[in-house]
């Protein structure tokens, strides 16, 4: 993919979506650090689902770490890995108050050393609460990334890397959102939906997948 085709996805992708924005439900930079951190192995959905009554009941480190490990388990069981995501929630809410005053540190080093926060995770939160630059790669923009030509890698730090050489100005705070999105709802993992993505033109990805046949209306007879 050129530098123009690269520019073009993106002012399509923008043009389509101008404000793009994550899925996931927060009230602050710190429900959008457990919200993350919660949603590994989740879906956003199921992930607002469950911190709606914790967030209730639980929106910063200190009334986090009252509510208790059982409580917040009790919250996220519906949740892929709760027992360990429930301990990590109260253990990162205990470093914060211990470490950063019951803030969350606007510094991605900061936020690695924090339990359960990897470089993704740490990535989304630079970007949705501070406004950073960042490129969170996961399993969606890994795909995009790759089967686009985009920022092509074996690895999730491979890929990143390419997103930050090749994504332009004025799309950098964007880019994340928009290729989650678009590998959501669009470029799926078993049947990407070539025949309505807006930027199958300039996609590197063959053969594309042909739009589904219309369903076959049953003849009335008289």
């Amino acid at each position: 993919m050129t530098d123009d085709q690269v520019f073009e996805l993106f002012r399509r992708l923008a043009e389509n979506d101008p404000a793009p924005e994550t899925e996931l439900a927060f009230t602050n930079p710190y429900t959008l650090l457990v919200a993350v951190v919660l949603s590994a192995q989740a879906t956003d959905a199921g992930v607002n689902k469950a911190t709606r009554g914790l967030f209730a009941e639980a929106d910063t480190p200190a009334a986090m770490v009252a509510l208790g490990e059982e409580r917040v388990r009790a919250h996220i069981r519906t949740i892929g890995l709760f027992n360990t995501k429930a301990r990590n929630v109260i253990a990162l809410s205990e470093a914060l108050i211990a470490d950063h005053g019951g803030e969350v540190p606007a510094d991605r080093d900061a936020l690695t050393r924090l339990p359960g926060v990897g470089r993704k995770t740490a990535n989304v939160v630079l970007n949705c609460a501070f406004g950073a630059e960042t490129f969170a790669v996961d399993t969606h923009i890994f795909r995009v990334c790759n089967r686009t030509g985009l920022a092509t890698g074996k690895t999730v730090d491979q890929v990143e890397a390419g997103l930050e050489a090749r994504v332009p100005q004025p799309f950098r705070l964007g880019a994340h959102h928009w290729l989650i999105l678009h590998g959501r709802y669009i470029c799926k993992a078993r049947r990407p939906e070539c025949w309505r993505c807006i930027v199958a033109d300039l996609c590197a990805f063959e053969p594309k997948t042909p739009a589904p046949a219309p369903l076959k209306r049953p003849r009335v007879t008289a």
